[in-house]
């Protein structure tokens, strides 16, 4: 059966046909379905009354609170292998699979299966946790997400002219290819947190 883009720099990940076909995503998805998620979410906190030196202010908190979710899930959750039969499997399947295959153009973003009920999960948490101003802050919150899986994808694919572009992905780059940061260079659309937390 064909899987879209199966190649050999995409190669299988499931037996099944269409959880392998799924388990693809083309990067233009993510700004596809977060800007006008967002739109909505950003209106959603004009329409509760937050004014808009609120809104950009809450929006700036989400993300910054992006960025150490970030750094956070890379040092845990993604190289975390559990001591268990079904380990490994699980490492992989979260990201061990990018760390096999760096260079997979298609299984660099989030596929809309997990992306779609993780906004919606967040959103929820955020409007339990802050109110009204949590719309706001779930706006800047997934626009992180997005500068960060955009940010990913230009790091393995793209060729920065920009000083700081290039250094951020010599950066990204030694986390993969170099043993000595393969615990390391968490950060990947800031290098903030790894200076913070000593893991540069």
């Amino acid at each position: 059966m064909f899987r879209p883009w199966a190649s050999p720099e995409s190669p299988r990940m499931f037996e099944n046909d269409l959880l392998d076909a799924v388990s693809r995503t083309h990067w233009a998805f993510v700004p596809l379905a977060v800007i006008p998620a967002n739109a909505w979410v950003f209106w959603q906190g004009v329409q509760r009354g937050q004014s808009l030196a609120a809104i950009l202010g809450f929006a700036l908190a989400g993300v910054f609170v992006w960025t150490l979710t970030e750094y956070w899930l890379h040092r845990t959750l993604f190289h975390w292998v559990p001591d268990a039969p079904w380990g490994k499997r699980m490492h992989f399947l979260i990201h061990g699979v990018h760390h096999d295959w760096p260079h997979d153009k298609y299984r660099l973003v989030l596929p809309p299966g997990a992306s779609i009920p993780l906004y919606l999960f967040f959103l929820f948490v955020w409007t339990f946790a802050f109110g009204d101003a949590g719309w706001a802050f779930h706006g800047g919150f997934a626009t992180g997400y997005m500068i960060y899986d955009l940010m990913h994808y230009y790091l393995h694919h793209g060729r920065p002219k920009n000083r700081w572009l290039r250094k951020l992905q010599g950066h990204h780059a030694s986390h993969h290819f170099n043993k000595k940061y393969a615990e390391k260079r968490f950060g990947v659309s800031s290098p903030l947190w790894d200076y913070v937390f000593g893991t540069r």
